[in-house]
C-alpha cells in the first residue's frame, strides 16, 4: 500500500473547539480533581502508549485529548505494513516524552471505530487533538515524516488548545506496581457466580454489568458476561427447530445467529465462526452488522488468544475488505 498523505492545514477551527468543548471541560475538571490531590500523577514512560476499545474511547481518547494530542493507530494482526509501522510509532511516543500519547486500535475487535473514521485500509493513523478527528497518514511512512507529523500535531494542540501533555517519570519504569487492595467488585463477582450456580442468568448478567459499568474494561466481567449472555440467549431454544430454521433459510441473518450460538454452547467452535462469518460475506447493512457484532461477542467468549479465535478474525476481515 502506498502512503497517501493528509494535509492538516485548516483542519483546526473555531467550530471545533466549540465541538471539544464537553469533553475538554471533563478534562478539566478531572486535572482540577488531581490538583487539589497535590497535582496530576506523572506516568511511565510505557504508558505512552495504550489499547484503546470501543468501550473505552470516550474515557482514554476524547477525554484526554483535552491535555495532549492523541496518535490514533489503526492496525490488525494480519497486516504486515501494521507490523513495521507500529513499533516505530510506540518508540517515538516513548521518545517525544509526554507530548503526544498514542492509543492503538484492533480494526477487528473495533471495526464500529473503523467505520465512524470512515478507513479504507491499514495501517490508518488519525490524531484526536480536543476532541477533534485529524487524519494524518496511511500505510507505512518514512520515520522523517512522521516526526515532522508529530511536531505539527504538537503545535496545533499548543497553539490553538493549550494542550501541555503529560508529566512523565522515567524512574517510574521499574517501580514495583501497588498492590491491589480487595476492591468492591469482589462482592459482585461472587454475586455473579451465584446466580450462575442457581440458573438465574439474568442476576448474572446485571452483576456482571455491575462491574463493566465502573470498569469497562474488566477482563474478568467482560469474558462472564459474554458467557452468561450467550447461555441467556440459548435457554429454552429448540435446538432442533433452531437448526432447521438454519438450514432451510440461509438467507435468514437471526436463524443464522442462533445457531452460531447453539454450535458454541454445543463446542463446535469452529462451525460457529464458520457460519457467522459466511453470514456476514453475503450480506450487507444492517443485516452485516448483526453478524459481524454477533461473531465479535462469541469471540469474547473463547478468548482473544485462542487460535480459533485468531483464524475467524483474518477470515473475517478478508470478506469485509
Amino acid at each position: 500500500m502506498q502512503p497517501r498523505n493528509m494535509s492538516m492545514s485548516g483542519v483546526v477551527d473555531l467550530a471545533a473547539v466549540k465541538a471539544a468543548g464537553e469533553a475538554k471541560a471533563k478534562a478539566e475538571q478531572a486535572r482540577a480533581e488531581a490538583a487539589r490531590k497535590g497535582g496530576p500523577a506523572a506516568v511511565s514512560p510505557s504508558a505512552l502508549v495504550i489499547d484503546v476499545d470501543e468501550a473505552g474511547f470516550e474515557r482514554d481518547v476524547i477525554q484526554r485529548s483535552a491535555e495532549v494530542p492523541v496518535v490514533l493507530d489503526f492496525w490488525a494482526e494480519w497486516c504486515e505494513p501494521c507490523k513495521q509501522l507500529g513499533p516505530l510509532l510506540e518508540r517515538l511516543a516513548v521518545e517525544y516524552n509526554g507530548r503526544v500519547l498514542l492509543a492503538k486500535i484492533d480494526v477487528d475487535a473495533n471495526q464500529m471505530l473503523m467505520q465512524q473514521f470512515g478507513i479504507q485500509g491499514i495501517p490508518a493513523v488519525f490524531a484526536v487533538v480536543a476532541g477533534q478527528a485529524l487524519p494524518l497518514f496511511q500505510g507505512a511512512v518514512p520515520e522523517a515524516q512522521i516526526r515532522e507529523t508529530l511536531d505539527q500535531l504538537i503545535q496545533i494542540g499548543e497553539e490553538r488548545f493549550g494542550l501541555t501533555g503529560i508529566r512523565v517519570d522515567a524512574d517510574a519504569e521499574g517501580a514495583a506496581p501497588a498492590a491491589n487492595p480487595a476492591g468492591p467488585y469482589d462482592a459482585l463477582l461472587e454475586a455473579a457466580m451465584v446466580a450462575l450456580d442457581a440458573g438465574d442468568l439474568g442476576g448474572a448478567v446485571q452483576a456482571y454489568k455491575n462491574v463493566l459499568a465502573d470498569d469497562p474494561g474488566h477482563p474478568e466481567a467482560k469474558l462472564g458476561l459474554a458467557q452468561a449472555e450467550l447461555l441467556q440467549r440459548v435457554q429454552g431454544l429448540d435446538p432442533g427447530v433452531v437448526r432447521k430454521n438454519a438450514a432451510d433459510n440461509p438467507a435468514d441473518v437471526p436463524a443464522q445467529i442462533a445457531a452460531a450460538d447453539l454450535d458454541l454452547v454445543g463446542g463446535h467452535v469452529q462451525d460457529a465462526f464458520g457460519r457467522l462469518v459466511e453470514t456476514v460475506r453475503r450480506t450487507f447493512g444492517e443485516d452485516r452488522d448483526a453478524a459481524r457484532l454477533r461473531l465479535l461477542e462469541l469471540f469474547e467468549v473463547i478468548g482473544a488468544d485462542d487460535p480459533r479465535v485468531t483464524a475467524a478474525r483474518q477470515a473475517l476481515a478478508r470478506v469485509l475488505f
